[in-house]
C-alpha cells in the first residue's frame, strides 16, 4: 500500500516524495528502480528540447507542462545520487544559489550596479576562477563533448577567440568558406576525404556565423524549417497534378520547388 496522500495540488516536496517512492526497492516502479544516469540520459536531451520547442511556438500551457519534465529529470538524477550518499537536491539547490550569489557581485558583493555587458564579462571572469580554467586551451577543453556539434564549434571558437586565436574580419571568414566549399567539391570528385572536408566546411561556417552575429543551430534550424515548408508545398503541387515527386523527372521536379515558393 502506498504511502503517499494524493491531493489536489503539489509542490517540490511532493515530488521528491513521489519520485522517491517510485525508486523505494520495496514499494517503488520496477521500471524506475531499473533506470541509471546512462540509460535515461536521452531523456534528459528530449526533454530539453520539446520545452525549447514549447518556447518556439509560443505555447505557455506546453512550456508549464515541458518544464515539468526537465525539473523530473533533475529530481530523478538527485534521487539518485542521493541513494548513493553522494549528494541530495537540496545539495542541487545550494551549489546553484551560490553559483548566483558568486557570479553577481553588483546585487549580492555591495559593488556598484553594471550593465549587461560588464556583467557577463563578470561572469565569464568569475567562471574561469571557479574552473581553475588559467589558460584559453583551459577554456576551450572544457566545453562539453556532449552539446549539438554546431553548438559546440561555436562555443570553442568563441572562446578560442577570447584567447587571441579568431580570423581577423568577416571577410577572411567568408573566404575560409569558400575555400572549404572548393576543398569539398575536389574531395567528392576525387572520392576520397569527404568527412573531413565536411567538416572543415561546416567548421568555417560557424566561424561566418559568429562574424554574422548569428547562431549556427539557430540558423540551420530556420534553414531547416523552411525547407520543409517548401518540401511539404512542392508534394502537395505534385498530388495535385495527380503525381508523386518520385515519380518526376528532374525537370518537372525543379517546376515544383520553383513553384513552392522561397524557402525563406
Amino acid at each position: 500500500m502506498s504511502r503517499f496522500l494524493q491531493k489536489d495540488s503539489y509542490g517540490i516536496g511532493d515530488l521528491l516524495a513521489i519520485v522517491a517512492l517510485l525508486r523505494d526497492k520495496q514499494e517503488g516502479c520496477p521500471w524506475d528502480l531499473a533506470q541509471t544516469h546512462e540509460s535515461i540520459r536521452q531523456n534528459f536531451i528530449e526533454e530539453t528540447y520539446e520545452a525549447v520547442d514549447a518556447i518556439d511556438l509560443q505555447d505557455r500551457a506546453l512550456l508549464q507542462e515541458e518544464l515539468g519534465d526537465v525539473l523530473l529529470q533533475v529530481v530523478l538524477h538527485s534521487q539518485m545520487e542521493a541513494e548513493e550518499g553522494q549528494f541530495s537536491f537540496d545539495a542541487v539547490c545550494d551549489g546553484v544559489c551560490k553559483k548566483l550569489i558568486l557570479r553577481h557581485p553588483h546585487i549580492f558583493g555591495g559593488g556598484k550596479g553594471a550593465s549587461a555587458q560588464e556583467v557577463l564579462q563578470n561572469w565569464d571572469e568569475i567562471k574561469k576562477i571557479e574552473k581553475g580554467q588559467k589558460t584559453g586551451a583551459d577554456a576551450v577543453l572544457a566545453v562539453p563533448a556532449a552539446l549539438p556539434a554546431l553548438m559546440r564549434a561555436q562555443k570553442v571558437q568563441k572562446r578560442a577567440g577570447k584567447a587571441g586565436a579568431d580570423l581577423p574580419d568577416k571577410a577572411l571568414a567568408a573566404d575560409a568558406v569558400w575555400d572549404a566549399a572548393g576543398a569539398l567539391r575536389s574531395a567528392l570528385e576525387k572520392g576520397e576525404g569527404e568527412q573531413e572536408a565536411l567538416g572543415a566546411l561546416l567548421f568555417s561556417a560557424v566561424a561566418a556565423a559568429r562574424f554574422a552575429g548569428c547562431d549556427a543551430e539557430e540558423a540551420l534550424t530556420r534553414a531547416t524549417d523552411a525547407f520543409t515548408r517548401r518540401f511539404v508545398a512542392m508534394e502537395q503541387l505534385a498530388a495535385g497534378q495527380g503525381a508523386q515527386l518520385s515519380q518526376l523527372d528532374g525537370e518537372e521536379k525543379r517546376a515544383l520547388w520553383e513553384r513552392a515558393g522561397p524557402t525563406g
